[in-house]
């Protein structure tokens, strides 16, 4: 079983090239089958949950051709079946966008329902309330959301909760609807930013978005596009961190500054330095991390997908810390995991009590979900001796070429298969 060797105790020094934002290419592949011209996607990052979606499209008759590792094109004219249930398909939550991108452009849509990470619930029902507005019907039978309209028409749809997912479908079936549609209390995120410059570039018109109301003015058809996504931030995240907790010097590359201010306030408040500039963002840790209290909450609030990289470095951190969890229930589950590297974290409720030690120690643990994998390997990279991440198929989801990036930064990290090729890894490294 594939498994991440580390040999930790080495500070991270160097540059890093950041890809294309998971979380926006999960909605903006999806976007691209509502047009029936060819959509060009340039930036598009090279994990496995983009490379599900893509597999998916082609089963329903999208022609999908890989231009290069990061680019593709689309043309979602010949699509023959507006029924996605796949086994693989339910397993990764975006797959969800395919009811709004599909319910938008054929009135009917039928989807398995998503699956993903295990961090907690995360209803569907937002979307669900979203499509009914604009007229749809909408059941669940079978394991599958079936929704279905004679037409959609525009309506004022006010989100109970924020919700990116719920925004980004809503304004899928929103842009080819009849009329004008309004959602409020909108997620604010980058990625649905992006999303909805996507969808105007291809001919929709959506304004306000990145605040926390939405207006869409439906369409009656969307036109080709060339589009470059945006960098993801909350891999640009992972590895500032990943400097803090080695007490390294990194610079990531090809990233918005803008999208990680939440993450650099508090690098700054433990200690660390950090300088901007247009497209890098460097962060140089030289001393023991000092404490600090966070909570998450929806952008530009501190993302949920970086609380277990802010946790893992609180917990080396000099003093008592509180993290607190208030999108996902599920997301302190690595803590055991961290324990067995000799942290002191106790989980109350939704919030974390992190008692910081001075170093953790080689450990083997296991990836519990895509963020909290990512950072018990940045644990790994900062612990005494040898560790081993099993479960490496949830970090592949989200991190491209993640042993090979942290290489390149000095970490003694290797993707191993084997009891031989662990043995072959711990020679090498001594």
């Amino acid at each position: 079983m594939e498994q991440y060797a580390i040999k930790g105790g080495n500070p991270l020094v160097g540059e890093v090239e950041i890809g294309g934002a998971k979380n926006a290419a999960l909605a903006i592949l999806p976007a691209a089958i509502m047009s029936n011209d060819t959509v060009f996607i340039e930036n598009m990052p090279d994990v496995s949950d983009t490379n599900v979606l893509l597999q998916a499209m082609e089963s329903v008759g999208a022609v999908v051709e890989r231009v290069d590792r990061h680019s593709v094109k689309i043309n979602g004219a010949k699509i023959a079946d507006v029924r996605l249930d796949a086994d693989y398909i339910s397993k990764i939550r975006a797959s969800y966008y395919f009811l709004g991108a599909l319910l938008g452009k054929y009135k009917h849509a039928e989807v398995a329902l998503p699956g993903g990470c295990v961090i907690g619930s995360r209803p569907i029902d937002l979307h669900l309330k979203g499509f009914r507005a604009l007229g749809a019907e909408v059941k669940i039978e079978h394991g599958m959301v079936i929704a279905h309209a004679d037409k959609l028409v525009g309506a004022h749809i006010y989100l109970d909760t924020v919700s990116v997912g719920a925004t980004i479908n809503i304004m899928f079936a929103a842009a080819l609807a009849e009329g004008k549609t309004v959602i409020e209390n909108a997620a604010k995120e980058p990625h649905v930013v992006d999303v909805a410059n996507f969808l105007n570039s291809m001919g929709a018109n959506i304004k306000g978005a990145g605040t926390d109301v939405v207006r869409i003015t439906g369409v009656e058809k969307l036109h080709g596009s060339e589009y470059a996504i945006i960098p993801d931030q909350i891999e640009a995240g992972t590895f500032m961190f990943a400097a803090a907790i080695t007490k390294g010097d990194v610079t990531v590359k090809n990233v918005i500054p803008k999208h990680l201010e939440s993450t650099t306030a508090k690098l700054i408040e433990m200690g660390c330095e950090v300088e901007e500039s247009d497209d890098a963002v460097r962060v140089v840790a030289n001393k023991r991390l000092c404490p600090t209290h966070v909570k998450t909450l929806p952008y530009p609030g501190f993302p949920t997908d970086m609380q277990p990289q802010i946790t893992v470095a609180l917990a080396m951190a000099e003093g008592t810390s509180i993290v607190t969890e208030s999108i996902f229930e599920n997301r302190f589950k690595y803590v055991d995991e961290l324990a067995k590297m000799g942290s002191l974290i106790k989980v109350e409720g939704n919030s974390a009590i992190i008692t910081g030690v001075e170093r953790y120690t080689g450990a083997n643990v296991t990836a519990p979900d895509l963020r909290a994998g990512a950072a018990l390997v940045m644990a790994c990279l900062a612990a005494e001796g040898f560790s081993t991440v099993e479960d490496i198929k949830y970090i592949e989801r989200g991190y491209e070429d993640f042993p090979a990036k942290l290489q390149s930064l000095g970490a003694q990290i290797d993707k191993v298969e084997t009891e031989r090729d662990l043995q072959k890894f711990k020679l090498k490294v001594g």
